[in-house]
């Protein structure tokens, strides 16, 4: 049997570690993000306190499975985020021009100047770390399916519980 409180709390726990791991490796681990990776945060940040309302209204209530449909969607659309970032580190789609591309297109002392001035200082199209050959994108979209998996569980427990 699945207890929607316990698959919303998951998907907190989720949440906050991802989010955790980030912030982890960006001011610990001195990894800055690029322009993807904090798009790719705003359904953490959004399923957090949303997910906080869901438990302190309490998971049978009618504003509970309404709550859990937004966290999903928010998982799913951070999902189609992820799957283009890994698509740009591994240059199958053409990325975010502020942040990748080559910064030797100038033709001028000026242009580069003006160039450099206006780049991320990190490029979306180079993968920064890897575990066993993913990268952070990877491993986000690894973990916003897990979660939209987990709310939508969550979405078709009825009453908290559902029957075998």
């Amino acid at each position: 049997m699945i207890q929607r409180r316990r698959v919303v709390l998951l998907d907190l726990v989720g949440s906050t570690a991802v989010i955790g791991g980030a912030l982890l490796f960006q001011y610990v681990g001195g990894l800055q993000p690029c322009e993807l990776c904090l798009i790719e945060r705003w359904p953490y940040y959004a399923a957090i306190p949303l997910l906080l309302l869901a438990l302190a209204a309490g998971v049978r209530r009618p504003i509970a499975p309404a709550i859990l449909a937004v966290v999903l969607i928010g998982f799913l659309a951070g999902s189609a985020v992820a799957v283009y970032h890994v698509g740009v580190e591994q240059h199958w789609f053409a990325g975010p021009s502020a942040c990748t591309g080559p910064a030797s297109a100038a033709h001028t002392i000026a242009e580069l100047k003006a160039q450099l001035l206006n780049q991320q200082p990190v490029r979306c199209d180079v993968v920064q770390w890897s575990l066993f050959g993913v990268s952070l994108a990877g491993w986000n979209l690894i973990a916003s399916l897990a979660l939209a998996g987990l709310s939508l569980s969550a979405l078709r427990a009825r009453g908290g519980r559902r029957r075998r």
